[in-house]
């Protein structure tokens, strides 16, 4: 069932959505090599503490973290650890913050230090990716229209869209209705409705789609080993056009 919510619910959201944008600004000012992933879930945790919110995804199904930190070829859900990050990695941090019993999600990948060409543009394609969908998140549109401007741009730009892993309502819930596809076809699936509350969270693979899940159960990575990159926003349908509730402009 699909939950929605009124603007004065969905202004709750961006309160959480702020706390997010600032905390994922304030993230790009730390990651250099020689941090580690375990001390960014560290500073997450004191960040969200000093502000009365709370990391979601601590306790989710037995989860242990304040957020996923997923390096490289880790495409989703990577424990935050003691290993030093170096000169040309990718590191994908993904946290979903509660304020006041409303959630914001949000995803974003980093670059530590200079990058291969490849990494450069893996990151930039998901990126443009990921406003590219946002742009049809309208009253009207259907989700199918997201799936296909996400998955056009990344596959004419050589990469392509992990399937196991999609967008989803959220609210009060971290995951509801409707589950949110980042490919598909232009003018199928659920219509988008005022009040909707959805993720877009395009995670891109520079080589296969595929995945395999590690032995602990969370930790996806790319069938291949090549570089995965992730950019997620949380997103309003409303009568003015998509409202990014976890924007850092």
């Amino acid at each position: 069932m699909i939950i929605l919510k009124s603007e004065e619910e969905i202004m709750k959201m961006k309160k959480a959505g702020v706390i997010l944008a600032n905390l994922h600004k304030e993230i790009a000012k730390i990651i250099k090599p020689g941090i580690s992933t375990k001390d960014i879930d560290g500073f997450v945790e004191q960040y969200l503490a000093e502000r009365n919110a709370y990391p979601e995804q601590r306790g989710y199904h037995g989860y242990q973290y304040a957020t996923c930190a997923s390096i490289n070829d880790e495409v989703c859900h990577g424990f935050p650890r003691d290993d030093l990050l170096k000169n040309g990695d990718i590191v994908t941090i993904d946290m979903v913050v509660n304020l006041d019993g409303w959630l914001a999600d949000s995803a974003w990948s980093y670059g530590v230090g200079e990058l291969s060409e490849e990494a450069s543009k893996l990151m930039d394609v998901t990126k443009e990716s990921l406003y590219l969908g946002i742009e049809q998140a309208i009253i009207g549109n259907r989700l199918g229209d997201i799936g296909h401007a996400v998955q056009t741009h990344v596959e004419k730009n050589g990469f392509s869209v992990v399937r196991d892993f999609v967008g989803h309502g959220i609210g009060r819930e971290m995951h509801e209705d409707p589950q949110v596809l980042h490919y598909g076809i232009p003018g199928r699936g659920i219509r988008l409705m005022e009040g909707m509350v959805i993720t877009i969270e395009p995670m891109v693979n520079a080589g296969t789609y595929r995945v395999k899940l590690d032995d602990n159960g969370w930790t996806a990575r790319t069938f291949d080993g090549k570089l995965s990159t992730q950019f997620e926003h949380t997103i309003a349908i409303t009568k003015d056009g998509p409202m990014i509730l976890t924007e850092q402009e």
